[in-house]
């Protein structure tokens, strides 16, 4: 955990959301109602609010959201980018790829990631494929270590969701953190174990389940037809058919009181409950509107969640321990 330990912030800002529209095919994957000024005001109302973690990628917006982000940090020095690379764009079109990614486009797509940045140097560079066969994940990481000796990162990590992976790659010496799903549905205890056993820098993708902990959605809930939670992808388990699922709704009502004890709002309590697993998790929930991180940074104030009110909510959610890993 000694990788940025005393720079980060306690929590970060997910940028998948600012990059607006983007599309695998005629399938879109990308969020609907995004505003270039509303993002950028959004990203200063962060940094106001004690947030300096802004975790991006090639793929959201197809590079717009990390052009958002370059233009809104400029002569911000102090801010900590992560962004990750392994999936194809095309800016123009608003297209993204998933053909397989090879050690020989690692360094054209880091170059591609600090010219939309406007960076010299990128923090923490992420490989972006969740399910990568360990051997190609190794190559890559090989190039990545040369590129982080030439000055481009200073170290890299996996974005994924498989246990068994990280703990395969945690021993290379550049290696340094992990971006993977958990939230108040999901404890992931095989990835937790693994990081907390090397030592890994944790950073909590979807910690607000991808929105539905945020309380804004109901069994009435329709969502926008370009928008990435009514795609029916196989692992958007918490919107089915267009909504919110039942099941989860269900959860949510169950630990609804527990999470908003002592004044917090549903979304801080979501991310207190984060803290709750270990003060040293980051939690990088998405917004892409003032009001929203503005409520998210909330959360700083009332840190984790009383160990009786997080041992209560285990007594409320089934957990299935023995569940394989697989995305999220």
């Amino acid at each position: 955990m000694k990788f940025l330990k005393n720079e980060i912030s306690p929590l970060g800002m997910g940028c998948w959301p600012i990059g607006g529209k983007m599309y695998w095919g005629e399938q879109s994957l990308g969020y609907t109602r995004s505003d270039d000024d509303v993002s950028i005001r959004t990203i200063h109302a962060a940094l106001d609010g004690g947030i300096n973690l802004f975790d991006t990628a090639a793929a959201y917006g197809a590079g717009h959201s990390e052009r958002l982000l370059g233009k809104a940090l400029k002569g911000r020095p102090d801010a900590l980018v992560v962004t990750k690379i392994g999936v194809g764009i095309d800016e123009a079109s608003r297209q993204i790829s998933f053909e397989p990614f090879t050690s020989d486009q690692v360094g054209p797509a880091v170059e591609g990631c600090l010219s939309r940045l406007g960076r010299d140097r990128i923090d923490l560079l992420l490989l972006h494929v969740n399910d990568m066969p360990i051997g190609n994940a190794e190559a890559l990481f090989d190039e990545l270590d040369r590129l982080r000796d030439s000055g481009k990162l200073r170290a890299f990590g996996w974005s994924t969701d498989y246990s068994k992976s990280v703990s395969a790659v945690s021993a290379r010496h550049n290696f340094k953190a992990v971006e993977y799903v958990m939230n108040v549905f999901f404890d992931a205890p095989r990835m937790q174990k693994v990081v907390q056993d090397n030592g890994l820098l944790s950073l909590i993708r979807s910690p607000l389940a991808m929105g539905l902990l945020s309380g804004k959605y109901d069994q009435n809930t329709v969502m926008a037809s370009d928008d990435v939670r009514a795609s029916g992808e196989d692992w958007m388990e918490y919107f089915k058919e267009g909504g919110a699922n039942p099941d989860f709704l269900r959860k949510l009502d169950a630990v609804r009181d527990l999470l908003t004890s002592d004044g917090r709002t549903l979304v801080q309590g979501a991310l207190g409950w984060i803290w709750g697993q270990s003060e040293n998790y980051v939690p990088i929930p998405g917004a892409r509107t003032v009001d929203q991180i503005e409520g998210i940074a909330g959360a700083l104030i009332f840190g984790a969640l009383p160990a009786a009110t997080m041992n209560e909510i285990e007594t409320l959610l089934p957990r299935l321990p023995h569940e394989p890993d697989r995305p999220r």
